[in-house]
């Protein structure tokens, strides 16, 4: 097995290690959701942890880690009679972000519980994970239903498994830690909310720290058992204090004075519901034990809300996570009590090697971009119009507020990874038929296997009231759902959507459908052409607020190569169907349809929109003409696409409700 890199070798990273061992002390602060760029030692030390945590007791042979001193009474593997068990390390278990349900809360033979009435079950990654760490790497890209079974899981400290009638609960108490990079896409805020903690982690820009970093995992990596032998007295310090605070934990008191700066807080960065007051209490309570006393001060007050509160602002994949600092002291001092002074600002203890430091955590840049100055305007005439076509670039303009949008679904019934906008055949939705299973069964249709165990009961030599089941007679049952879709956008940024307003209402009408997107569980992709050339600004990715971030500083004027943008469309689809062949796409032109430049370049566009239609990829285009006289040039473009065209206006909630009717309708014509 190879030797982990050491928990206190890891430099810097000041915050992820204070907050990974302030759940070790306190499991019950709840987890802790690491994000951060790629390259930053995020996993590195999650794995490194569990070296420190302490030795658990089990009883022999139980599957599910049943502790011999209070063994659980519903336990599989029980009953189990109180005794001496033996001692083992405790147990990081990894969930792959591929996971099957079974695979994470175990699995039941439908089979022999039907023909035998016996529960024969395998247990699963949380049965594995019980009394240790459950580590998530990517949890952003985890299905959302196995991230609901997990948080409930670790809510509830249990693990329920039910099939058609027979149900199987063991515990499942284990510490949470999750490692996300938010270029790859969110967590819905519902789900943030059920992370304890939350770090923000980065690369450090100081040459000295990275050399420190470079020379220590060249180190590891030449000598591993060296190097960990070199950092054993240092491991065995921070081991010894972890076992210390969780013996002081019960003693600490957290008084009325902190418990008033706790909720006064909670309070003045209006978080929703009383989860972050809680959190924030054992947080607190936590950093009083892992700092050797038994008084919560307001300096693990200020420490806790640093931890607990950043990523419960967010409202939606646009907001910042972070915490104003300035208003955080200003509440704490205001609100001080008994149990401290309420400034906070020194550092409660440094830990080895620095964890327990300042929460460090970065303040959003709550600036958007300035409309830039008027020589910075693009020209325009009576009406807003904007300057001919081929002028040079222009500043970027700032998005109208976005709007809420019905849903643009695709048609027909696919395949695809679960989401919330187009009809598929899922795991999860309404049951819609039955067929015999690929596989193992997981998705038993009672009435169907019934059905087809019927007829051979006399054959099968039935005499008592039992059914007489075999392999061939289950049936798995057909549900329909709902997929998530690649939403391709492809924005016309040349100098005929120049005008400030109406470009700034683009904008909105685009982050209108990202924050759709975003909420449909959607991957996102960013196509725009102007001047001479289309280019890819943001590849499909599951960040819709990277795409937002694209949008905002995106440039407009030039030419208004519209075929060049549809054949970068075209090809970004065709690398995508490789990747994610299951995966089906909705592309959402957004242009006034004009084509200019180069030889026939209306031609070269109806050539380029027919690809689309000829390989059934449905489209809309959000038809951003404006000024007294229409032209309606959006109309024939998206009639080349076998789309639908809409108006900005008709884009609306209010005007939309017959636009996916609209869409199918023309798909089907086609």
């Amino acid at each position: 097995m190879s030797t982990p890199f050491p928990f206190t070798a890891v430099v810097g990273q000041d915050d992820l290690r204070l907050a990974l061992l302030l759940n070790a002390v306190s499991p019950a602060v709840g987890g802790v959701l690491v994000r951060g760029e790629k390259g930053t030692a995020k996993s590195t030390a999650v794995r490194a942890l569990s070296a420190l945590m302490p030795e658990v007791d089990v009883v022999p042979g139980c599957r599910f880690s049943c502790a011999p001193h209070s063994p659980d009474p519903g336990c599989p593997d029980g009953p189990h009679e109180p005794g001496a068990g033996v001692a083992r390390p405790a147990r990081m278990v990894e969930l792959p972000v591929g996971a099957s349900e079974d695979r994470l809360v175990g699995a039941l033979d439908i089979e022999r519980a039907l023909a035998e009435g016996v529960k024969a079950f395998e247990p699963g990654l949380l049965a594995d994970a019980h009394r240790g760490i459950l580590y998530v790497d990517e949890v952003n890209l985890l299905h959302d239903h196995l991230v609901d079974l997990l948080l409930d899981a670790a809510a509830m400290g249990a693990s329920y498994v039910e099939r058609e009638g027979v149900s199987v609960r063991h515990a499942s108490r284990f510490l949470l830690v999750g490692t996300m990079n938010p270029e790859e896409g969110e967590l819905r805020p519902q789900l943030l909310d059920r992370f304890g903690l939350t770090v923000e982690v980065s690369a450090s820009r100081e040459p000295d720290q990275r050399v420190e970093v470079v020379r220590r995992r060249l180190a590891h990596d030449d000598d591993p058992a060296g190097f960990a032998a070199r950092w054993a007295d240092e491991e065995a310090a921070v081991r010894a204090r972890i076992a210390a605070a969780r013996e002081l934990l019960p003693s600490v008191r957290l008084g009325d004075g902190a418990l008033r700066q706790i909720a006064a807080t909670c309070a003045a960065f209006e978080v929703d519901g009383m989860r972050a007051d809680i959190v924030m209490a054992r947080t607190a309570t936590a950093l009083a034990a892992w700092a050797g006393r038994t008084d919560v001060l307001a300096e693990d007050v200020r420490q806790a809300a640093l931890l607990a509160l950043p990523h419960r602002r967010r409202r939606n994949p646009f907001d910042a996570p972070g915490l104003d600092e300035d208003k955080l002291d200003e509440t704490l001092e205001e609100f001080g009590g008994q149990d401290g002074d309420g400034g906070g600002d020194d550092d409660p203890d440094p830990g080895p090697d620095g964890p327990g430091g300042p929460g460090g955590q970065p303040e959003p840049d709550d600036a958007p971009p300035g409309d830039g100055d008027a020589a910075a305007r693009p020209e325009a005439g009576e009406g807003g119009e904007p300057r001919p076509s081929g002028a040079g670039e222009q500043s970027p303009v700032r998005a109208a507020e976005p709007f809420r949008t019905k849903v643009l679904s695709v048609p027909g019934l696919g395949e695809g990874v679960a989401g919330r906008r187009s009809r598929a055949r899922t795991e999860h939705g309404r049951t819609t038929g039955a067929r015999r299973p690929r596989g193992a069964l997981t998705k038993l249709h009672l009435a169907a296997t019934v059905q087809a165990a019927a007829p051979h009961q006399r054959a099968r030599g039935r005499s008592g009231r039992g059914l007489v089941v075999r392999r061939d007679d289950l049936r798995q049952a057909t549900r329909e759902g709902r997929e998530g879709n690649l939403v391709l956008f492809v924005v016309d940024a040349s100098g005929s959507m120049a005008a400030r307003q109406r470009m700034g209402a683009v904008k909105g009408a685009v982050l209108s459908l990202l924050l759709d997107a975003y909420q449909r569980r959607d991957k996102v992709g960013l196509v725009t052409f102007r001047g001479a050339a289309a280019d890819v600004a943001l590849p499909p990715t599951s960040s819709v607020d990277a795409a937002a971030a694209r949008l905002e500083s995106l440039p407009t004027g030039g030419r208004t190569p519209l075929a060049a943008g549809l054949l970068r469309a075209h090809e970004v689809l065709r690398v995508e169907r490789l990747r994610d062949p299951a995966r089906r796409a909705l592309v959402v032109v957004v242009t006034d349809g004009r084509a200019t430049g180069g030889p026939e370049p209306v031609a070269l566009a109806g050539r380029a929109a027919r690809l689309f239609a000829a390989e059934g990829v449905a489209s809309v285009v959000v038809d951003c003409e404006s000024g007294p006289v229409r032209l309606g040039l959006a109309g024939r473009l998206a009639d080349e696409l076998g789309g639908t065209a809409v108006t900005l206006d008709e884009l609306r909630a209010d005007a939309i409700a017959g636009l996916v009717r609209d869409v199918q309708g023309t798909r089907r014509a086609a």
